[in-house]
């Protein structure tokens, strides 16, 4: 139970490249739990952001543009989802909407393969790290839409080996 208090971790490990490793994963697990102390949490893997969904139904726009820039959010927020799903070899289309009809608070544990209580399970995450997430993707996305010119880096042709006589 997170309360507040002071505490010392030790982090130890074989090797200097793997300290350093442990070291930013403590720090990085720091910062989360600091975070969910300030905001609390919200169910993990993506289930937040898809429970969030039916808020966009409120939405009134004037314009097309306006109508375009929901659907676009709404599709935007079921995109962590989809990549768990298939990072875990699971179709996301179809686990985004079994995730939708489950109860409040339920979502994917791509470990098993199962839909869980994402609390219970202990699956969460901090609710300013997702806040501030979709904030600044927001943020970018915007300037994006907004920019006249945009310049990326050129394609890289990668050569076909099948076309490549190696003279054997």
């Amino acid at each position: 139970n997170l309360a507040g208090g002071v505490g010392v971790i030790k982090v130890g490990a074989a090797t200097e490249v793997e300290m350093k490793e442990r070291k930013l994963r403590m720090q990085d697990a720091l910062a989360a739990t600091r975070a969910a102390l300030e905001e609390g949490i919200v169910p993990g893997g993506g289930a937040a952001l898809v429970i969030a969904q039916p808020v966009l139904d409120s939405v009134r726009t004037k314009m097309p543009e306006e109508a375009t820039g929901v659907k676009l959010l709404r599709r935007a927020l079921e995109e962590p989802l989809r990549q768990i799903a298939a990072n875990a070899g699971f179709e996301g289309s179809i686990i985004v909407a079994n995730v939708r009809d489950q109860p409040f608070g339920y979502g994917f544990d791509a470990t098993t393969g199962q839909y869980v209580d994402m609390f219970k399970a202990g699956i969460v995450d901090p609710a300013k790290v997702t806040r501030t997430a979709l904030q600044n993707a927001i943020a970018v996305a915007s300037l994006l839409l907004t920019t006249d010119t945009l310049v990326t880096d050129a394609p890289v042709h990668i050569p076909d080996f099948k076309d490549i006589e190696f003279g054997l």
